[in-house]
């Protein structure tokens, strides 16, 4: 890395919203896949998907406004960024997990 980077707090959250998007197009492909296999699976996805959704955005008001009027607009991105990667990450493992216990069905020719 060189001194600019290292003393540019933008370039490392450009990095990290970069990871998140990579991360989140993951979890994205790997909930669509369990919604196509339908069912009442599907049907609870869905649901904890919009769920999750809302709460996460609650946490993230409350966090943010702990930092009180004067923080940093980087300090705001860094905590942002935390607290969105942990949840696609938690929902990763999850998916994983799930896609472990219902591999797809082989079809025969």
């Amino acid at each position: 890395m060189s001194g600019r980077e290292a003393s540019n707090p933008w370039f490392d959250l450009g990095w990290q919203s970069w990871m998140l998007g990579i991360e989140a197009s993951t979890v994205i492909a790997m909930r669509m896949a369990s919604v196509a296999r339908g069912g009442a699976e599907a049907d609870r996805e869905i649901e904890l998907m919009v769920n999750e959704k809302i709460e996460a955005g609650h946490q993230l008001q409350a966090k943010l406004s702990s930092l009180g009027v004067g923080a940093a607009p980087a300090t705001a991105m860094v905590t942002a960024l935390k607290h969105y990667r942990g949840k696609v990450a938690a929902n990763r493992r999850r998916l994983s997990r799930q896609s472990l216990s219902h591999p797809p069905e082989l079809r025969g020719s």
